[in-house]
């Protein structure tokens, strides 16, 4: 993917749009080492995802106005830092315009961000949770590679238009900054984290339980599939993402990822014998 996870062109709005548009439905979200969000979780910020330094603020099935107000803020100015810097340069950016944008005071921005990389990539970085989240509520009996294509494509089927040659200039300037290259890695890390966990639980593993004994699902641990495949689909991503930034002249988003999924499960069946 693009170092920062970029959305769907319809993503970018003014700031006054953002904030009136960005409540998010309330979802529930679980994660590994008994991590999750209730209905009575207070406060609403989750933490101790591994290799993940910080926290991430996720509204659960139970959360009020101001956990969701929270969330559209941490949305409002990772999209306004990614507009800016698109359209000025990263170096061209400070803190100030950010929350200026979005509305908000450094002050507020900084109870979300550490600095401007980090909200710049907090787009990519919750589409990686969201699309984890999304594969643990699809279908139970729905096969594994179709859960896992719809989950995906639930974050980037709405970017089915190309994109104007000035705007993905600015964009390739800026996923080129050798400065985002540490938050970049975290939504790579994120991106497969969050995908290993849902297929373990979708494959009958149960993070935390015992190894398997006496009948109880296997723990998590005991296979190294979920992370394999999970890194397989991120890669899969990846080259998608890649294709369309440097796609002449801009193509839309959506058909590449869908078709960079549809070459692994392809690529697999090709190489792999029949048992």
């Amino acid at each position: 993917m693009s170092r920062c996870g970029l959305p769907a062109a319809a993503t970018w709005q003014s700031a006054a749009n953002i904030r009136g548009a960005q409540i998010c439905a309330p979802r529930t979200f679980g994660y590994a080492d008994g991590v999750t969000t209730s209905s009575g979780a207070a406060p609403a910020w989750i933490s101790g995802i591994p290799g993940v330094p910080g926290a991430v603020l996720l509204p659960d099935s139970g959360a009020g106005l101001r956990e969701r107000k929270k969330v559209a803020t941490r949305r409002a100015l990772g999209i306004a830092a990614m507009r800016l810097a698109v359209e000025r340069g990263l170096d061209n950016v400070l803190v100030e315009d950010i929350a200026d944008a979005a509305g908000v005071s450094a002050r507020t921005f900084n109870n979300y961000f550490a600095s401007k990389n980090e909200a710049i990539c907090a787009v990519g970085f919750d589409r990686a949770m969201r699309i984890g989240a999304a594969l643990r509520e699809r279908p139970p009996g729905e096969p594994l590679w179709d859960a896992i294509t719809a989950a995906v494509m639930s974050e980037y089927s709405s970017a089915d238009r190309a994109l104007g040659e000035d705007w993905m200039t600015g964009v390739r300037l800026v996923t080129s900054e050798p400065a985002l290259r540490g938050e970049y890695l975290k939504v790579q890390a994120m991106t497969q984290y969050s995908l290993a966990e849902a297929i373990a639980l979708r494959m009958g593993f149960t993070a935390g339980a015992p190894g398997g004994s006496g009948g109880s699902p296997p723990r998590a641990g005991s296979s190294m599939f979920p992370r394999i495949l999970a890194a397989a689909v991120t890669a899969a991503v990846q080259a998608a993402m890649e294709r369309w930034l440097h796609a002449d002249p801009p193509t839309a988003l959506a058909p590449l990822i869908r078709r960079g999924l549809q070459q692994l499960a392809d690529g697999m069946r090709e190489v792999l014998p029949l048992r």
